[in-house]
């Protein structure tokens, strides 16, 4: 499975706020920091756990860079759960 720490890092509440936010659409560390109403170095802490766990993306668009949902990730998540169950 893709980003072995993924459920430590879908532990935390405010990953998981973000990963919400990101559902919308793509955003800016700008936005997301404005969103969750958090300092800009406690979102870079959070978005690198994202992307180490492939669970985030990012971008660069001019001068901004921008964050995306990697969904196949969460997918892969999802039919591996799936498998779990019995019957």
């Amino acid at each position: 499975m893709a980003g072995s720490n993924v459920f430590k890092v879908l532990s935390d509440e405010q990953r998981r706020q973000i990963l919400e936010i990101l559902k919308e659409g793509n955003k800016s560390a700008g936005e997301l920091a404005e969103k969750l109403e958090i300092s800009p170095a406690a979102l870079s802490y959070h978005l690198k756990l994202l992307k180490e766990a492939e669970l985030v993306t990012e971008y660069r668009k001019g001068n901004f860079i921008y964050y995306e949902l990697n969904t196949s990730v969460l997918q892969e998540i999802i039919l591996w759960v799936k498998n779990l169950t019995v019957g």
